[in-house]
C-alpha cells in the first residue's frame, strides 16, 4: 500500500513541475515549488518507512522547514525587493507650511 503511495506522490509531483512551468502567474509558481516541497516530504517519509528507516522522517522534518522558510523568503523578496531588513526613511514634505 505504501509503494502504491509513494508512486501516486511522485505523480502527484510530475504535476507540479507541469504547473511550475505553464503558471500564468509569479505566485502561482511560487505556489508550485512549495507544493513541490511539501510531495518531496511526503515521498521522504514513505521512503522511509518503506525502507524501514525511521530517521528519514527528520530529514523530512528538516525540509520541511527549509521548505517553509525558503517560500517565505521568496514572497519577501517579490514583495519588497530585498530580503534582509530595510532602513525605513520617512518621506519628505512636499511644501514649506508642513515642515
Amino acid at each position: 500500500m505504501f509503494s502504491i503511495a509513494a508512486v501516486a506522490i511522485f505523480i502527484a509531483m510530475c504535476l507540479v513541475l507541469v504547473r511550475l512551468i505553464k503558471g500564468p502567474t509569479l505566485y502561482d509558481r511560487v505556489l508550485a515549488v512549495n507544493s513541490f516541497g511539501t510531495h518531496t516530504v511526503l515521498l521522504i517519509g514513505v521512503m522511509g518507512f518503506l525502507n524501514g528507516r525511521p530517521d528519514f522522517l527528520d530529514i523530512a522534518l528538516l525540509y520541511a522547514l527549509i521548505n517553509f522558510v525558503g517560500t517565505i523568503a521568496i514572497l519577501k523578496f517579490f514583495r519588497y525587493r530585498a530580503i534582509g531588513d530595510a532602513m525605513w526613511t520617512p518621506l519628505e514634505p512636499e511644501n514649506e507650511d508642513q515642515k
